[in-house]
């Protein structure tokens, strides 16, 4: 299980992004709202999908999305997986709209519903991939278990990664000054937030394939890293997009 298969057109990549959209997604991070710097953050890993995807002047659809939005219920935000070319052809992503609370166990349900169907299909397509970005505490059911069961799926190429951005400042012992030099969050990393050591628990660790791709972008995560990032601040919110777009891609 090396994560080595390149997405193509024939193979193409599955990202399912699951969006918290509880009420404090309003707070202010960096003078925006959250909301909006995670908005921003997708925008420009999906712009980076179609970068990745064009050659010459010929989009292939090298990556297939789907984004659920939850609260205390869960909102297909595509109508469905797309195609990235289908992402860059409708031009922009509907809004993202903080609704009440958060219910995320619901959200990772119905994520592990569109890889049990997906799956038979993507035997010789790299292993799909689940980002997770929130900002708090659940306030439903338990997601562990759920998570957990979504990590013991698998293609040929590995198991089904799971990645979480928890934005929080007080994630970490220390605030994360150079996010360039920054070299990620370990197994025996200390981390001050019960719901921290959750989402550790729930966390794929980083494939050398997608570390090298983030190595390439001028990132140092070093190996052995958990595909976590503390959302502190913008820049790591982007990070940890970028993060679930590095699949390897077929030059």
């Amino acid at each position: 299980m090396n994560y080595t298969i390149q997405a193509s057109q024939r193979t193409p990549a599955l990202i399912i992004y699951l969006i918290d959209i509880s009420a404090s997604m309003n707070m202010l991070m960096d003078n925006k709202r959250r909301i909006d710097i995670v908005y921003d953050a997708l925008s420009l890993a999906l712009r980076q999908m179609v970068f990745r995807s064009t050659k010459g002047n010929r989009l292939a659809p090298r990556y297939r999305i789907a984004i659920l939005t939850y609260s205390d219920d869960v909102y297909d935000l595509l109508n469905g997986i797309k195609g990235i070319d289908e992402i860059a052809a409708a031009g922009s992503l509907p809004d993202l709209t903080p609704v009440r609370f958060s219910d995320s166990a619901k959200a990772f349900l119905q994520a592990e519903r569109i890889l049990q169907a997906e799956l038979p299909h993507m035997q010789d397509c790299p292993a799909p991939l689940i980002c997770h970005m929130t900002d708090g505490v659940a306030t439903g059911e338990d997601p562990e278990p759920i998570a957990k069961r979504i990590m013991e799926m698998s293609v040929p190429d590995g198991n089904v990664l799971v990645e979480h951005i928890f934005i929080s400042d007080h994630m970490l012992e220390e605030p994360i000054t150079q996010p360039h030099r920054w070299k990620g969050i370990l197994p025996d990393t200390t981390l001050r937030d019960e719901h921290a050591v959750k989402l550790r628990r729930m966390s794929s660790v980083l494939p050398e394939s997608y570390r090298e791709m983030l190595v390439e972008s001028d990132y140092l995560l070093c190996s052995g890293a958990i595909m976590m990032l503390p959302g502190s601040h913008s820049e790591l919110v982007s990070i940890g997009f970028q993060m679930s777009a590095a699949t390897p891609v077929r030059a």
